[in-house]
């Protein structure tokens, strides 16, 4: 794969561009796709180009079968060795609201599961995270799922979490300076929409 420069995002991060209209002082981005898309990876490069230390977010929790444990070392070998890691599998409104470096989570998908799995009130959970985003004192990289767009679950818990993720993308997106949706690994700038929208 051919490396990412500054310059492939530049119109996302400041640090890259200090011209760049489409990011505040501490952004907050989103970055949404579907399996194997390529959005991990392309969080991790936007976090690497900050220019600042990184504090990566785990979300996933002990891993509950050999293939997720397979899943979350590849994920640890990517992240750079100065990184600082921090395992938060449900309280994020509170790591947001104390971090001072560019705060990379991975991911949105694995911390909503984590709270309907421990019947947790996902929209109290939801609203305390989006009130330390918008309290937020350093840049935040949120990476999530986009699972609606495939078959319908065949379970009712399958059909629910569908359903609460494509809530929780919608009430972030809402809430982010930037929307970056991968696909294929290409990443496409959602919000700010660089196309009017139609009207009638």
């Amino acid at each position: 794969m051919t490396p990412w420069r500054c310059g492939d995002i530049a119109t996302l991060w400041p640090t890259c561009n200090s011209g760049s209209q489409l990011v505040s002082e501490q952004p907050f981005i989103l970055v949404l796709g579907g399996a194997r898309s390529g959005k991990s990876g392309y969080a991790e490069r936007l976090a690497r180009a900050g220019g600042r230390p990184v504090t990566y977010l785990a979300t996933a929790g002990p891993a509950r079968d050999a293939e997720m444990a397979a899943r979350i070392a590849a994920h640890q070998a990517r992240r750079p060795p100065e990184w600082v890691t921090l395992e938060v599998t449900h309280a994020l409104d509170e790591a947001i609201r104390t971090a001072r470096d560019i705060l990379l989570i991975d991911c949105l998908t694995l911390w909503l599961t984590n709270l309907m799995l421990d019947e947790h009130d996902i929209d109290g959970a939801t609203q305390s995270v989006v009130a330390a985003l918008d309290a937020r004192r350093a840049p935040v990289i949120a990476v999530a799922n986009e699972v609606g767009e495939g078959i319908v679950p065949a379970t009712p818990l399958g059909r629910a979490f569908r359903d609460r993720q494509g809530m929780l993308n919608q009430r972030l997106a809402r809430a982010a300076d930037t929307v970056v949706k991968m696909v294929a690994g290409y990443p496409l700038v959602v919000k700010p929409n660089p196309h009017p929208e139609p009207t009638l």
